[in-house]
């Protein structure tokens, strides 16, 4: 038998199961923080880079109400092109540091021989990677496919709930459960990109100088220490530089290709697919090996989709055929030329600028790994939120970095961790080619299950003919599927590291929305009828004393089981009784005239409903203040705030298994305090126990 003290689910936010019987996108479920979404809102989380620190429903004073931004001019829809440029294409526009040598550089464990044949097929290969994913599947097709403005893979996810509908409330459904492993992917890739990204620019070192590759780790590692420290000041300060750089980096790989390709231009050739599939039909199964380095040309795709909501359509599209495009394409047709030239280049994009550009091209490109792992980590950051909020994950400490609406999030324990996983990834592996063989595990896994996710859309939200998804899912998920099964001889040698831990962030996702589950409907149980607690209070006439008293609920029908435990053992009630119920929309931001509903209900008790945007945390006290409008006044210096401090006992038997009830109880156990998440004052909270069988 096992115990576990914490907060109630009546008094936990963020936590609480989302529901799953809903065929249409339902009204928000009141929660006390712990919103109890349906699958559409659950899944509505995005992972984005930046967040709106709204700490309670407010206005947010632009958009087309879609949640699509729209540029009123030139000039603003430049400067969101510009940050599209650093925030989105950071991680994709990196990859010419270690993709094609990979593929062709010499004594590359992934690579071909580097005869002319199989230069033009792999830089054939790249081209249309580049093409069919990024241009046509996501920057044509998938970012049309937006819930509310919102985009990425939950977003996608909660389509296709909302057409959907299941009576089971026991089971997360075969689309929500996709899109929880793929998440959970795009934690493991989270931990690697940082790593690989750092570790490949640091490699120029030994370009520079043979005798300093000793060197290359140690620096790497230094240089994630300081990355993750100074997480806990936020971006916001200096991302507005952000674009300034990578526009600066395109430029830069951009003119270091344009001489080898002037040189060599039968490079140009290889648009031609023809060279692809010949190469591909010559080298047989170690084709296989090969596909699983092209794909690294393709890291950072879903950005695309997942960065939707900031920046919108048009500038993601935009810096894409403007400036990251074109100035990829002459880089890595550079990088082919060279090697048409010189068949046993080690390091093909260092050897494009070698001579007195190389060490401003090593710090330049330093400085652009930065960037895209610092994308990749404020990406978990803004994903392990969404999870919080919308009942996936137990709470952590949130802190906002910035005042402003645009502002950014910061988790110590999630950042502290992804710390400990780079830097061990960087030792254990020590240089970017053995990195690699880890990488593309989680990006062609997440694209593979955007590609199913986006046939049933397309069949069951925008009714298109089976044969145009058909073909759409027929070409896309050859490619996807055959992108990840190239992947798979990977495992042995470090592709597994992101299979584990997509698999144990799966596992905790699901885990914790199954207990809260089983939680809230033993606490459901144990709830009176506001009614018939009304009625008995007018009998009995309990004492009554001045001042506020706010108890959270899930329930916003019934009395919570913290105030019927209070009343049976303090026996006197305040004067003024507030049932506090706050749920979470499936939208961003929700507005303040629409957010709050306030019911004033006999002997004295009101019964408080606040909605807010999955993107927004609730701040209890200026909520109560709002209610001022609506006619409930509660003096801040007389308010106290009622949690229920719950004793989890470990019994035989139940719906969960074993296992998940120990794992479910040591989350629960390790949980942050529901007083930080809610920014109630500490000193006016009070605190009931009450025991629960699990």
């Amino acid at each position: 038998m096992s115990e576990d003290n914490s907060s109630s689910p009546d008094d936990q936010p963020g936590t609480a199961p989302p529901a799953t019987d809903a065929a249409t996108p339902p009204s928000p479920q009141p929660t006390s923080g712990e919103p109890r979404p349906t699958d559409s809102q659950a899944i509505a989380a995005i992972p984005r880079r930046r967040h709106p620190t709204l700490s309670l429903p407010a206005e947010h004073g632009h958009g087309d109400g879609n949640g699509h931004h729209r540029p009123k001019g030139k000039k603003e829809l430049a400067a969101l092109s510009l940050g599209a440029l650093g925030v989105v294409y950071g991680d994709i526009g990196t990859s010419p540091l270690y993709a094609v040598k990979e593929c062709l550089g010499y004594g590359s464990p992934h690579g071909v021989v580097a005869s002319q044949g199989n230069v033009l097929g792999v830089i054939s290969l790249v081209f249309w990677a580049l093409t069919l994913i990024v241009v046509i599947k996501y920057l044509t097709f998938v970012l049309r496919a937006d819930n509310r403005g919102e985009g990425g893979i939950l977003a996608l996810a909660a389509l296709v709930r909302q057409t959907q509908p299941t009576k089971n409330l026991t089971k997360l459904s075969i689309p929500i459960l996709l899109a929880l492993f793929g998440a959970g992917l795009l934690y493991g890739d989270g931990a690697i990109t940082p790593a690989i990204s750092i570790l490949g620019a640091m490699e120029g070192i030994a370009e520079k100088s043979p005798g300093l590759r000793h060197l290359i780790v140690p620096i790497t590692v230094a240089i994630l220490v300081v990355l993750f420290a100074f997480q806990r000041i936020g971006t916001g300060k200096i991302g507005s530089v952000f674009g300034w750089i990578v526009m600066v980096w395109f430029a830069a790989i951009a003119i270091a290709g344009v001489p080898q390709i002037i040189a060599r231009p039968d490079i140009l050739y290889a648009i031609n697919p023809i060279h692809g599939i010949r190469m591909i039909a010559e080298n047989g199964w170690h084709s296989l090996a090969l596909l699983g380095s092209v794909v690294l040309v393709v890291t950072g795709g879903e950005a695309l989709y997942a960065d939707m909501g900031h920046f919108g359509r048009k500038p993601i599209r935009l810096a894409w055929y403007v400036i990251a495009f074109p100035a990829l394409l002459l880089n890595y047709f550079g990088q082919g030329a060279l090697f048409l030239q010189h068949p046993n280049t080690t390091n093909p994009f260092y050897a494009l600028v070698d001579g007195p550009m190389l060490v401003p091209m090593i710090i330049l490109a330093t400085m652009a790994a930065v960037i895209a792992s610092q994308a990749l980590i404020s990406g978990v950051f803004s994903l392990t939120h969404q999870a919080i909020q919308l009942g996936y994950a137990p709470r952590l400490t949130v802190v906002h970095t910035s005042e402003k609406a645009e502002g950014q999030i910061y988790i110590p324990e999630v950042n502290y961790l992804l710390m400990v996983a780079c830097i061990a990834l960087v030792i254990w592996k020590q240089n970017s080619s053995a990195l690699a063989g880890a990488y593309g595990i989680a990006v062609t896994g997440t694209m593979a299950i955007t590609t199913y996710l986006m046939f049933i859309v397309g069949r069951r939200n925008w009714h298109k003919p089976l044969w145009q998804v058909g073909t759409f899912v027929a070409i896309f998920l050859i490619i996807d599927l055959g992108f990840l099964f190239a992947n798979l001889p990977k495992i042995p040698v470090g592709g597994w590291f992101p299979l584990v831990v997509g698999v144990g962030v799966f596992i905790v996702f699901t885990t914790w929305w199954r207990g809260k589950r089983e939680l809230a409907a033993i606490t459901d149980a144990g709830s009176m009828p506001s009614q018939m607690f009304l009625d008995d209070i007018r009998e009995t006439k309990l004492p009554r004393v001045s001042g506020t008293a706010v108890f959270m609920t899930s329930n916003s029908d019934g009395i919570p089981g913290v105030l019927l435990h209070h009343v049976k053992h303090n026996k006197v009630l305040h004067r003024q009784v507030v049932l506090l119920s706050v749920a979470t929309s499936n939208s961003p931001w929700m507005a303040g005239n629409q957010a709050l509903e306030v019911r004033p209900l006999e002997q004295g008790f009101y019964r408080v409903v606040v909605t807010v945007g999955f993107m927004q945390s609730p701040n209890v006290p200026r909520i109560l203040a709002r209610c001022e409008a609506h006619g409930l006044v509660c003096n801040e210096m007389d308010t106290t705030y009622y949690l229920g401090r719950q004793t989890l006992v470990i019994v035989k038997g139940g719906a969960m298994a074993r296992w998940r009830k120990w794992l479910f109880a040591l989350l629960l156990r390790n949980a942050r305090p529901a007083t930080s998440f809610f920014q109630v004052p500490p000193n006016r909270v009070v605190e009931l126990g009450l025991q629960i069988e699990l």
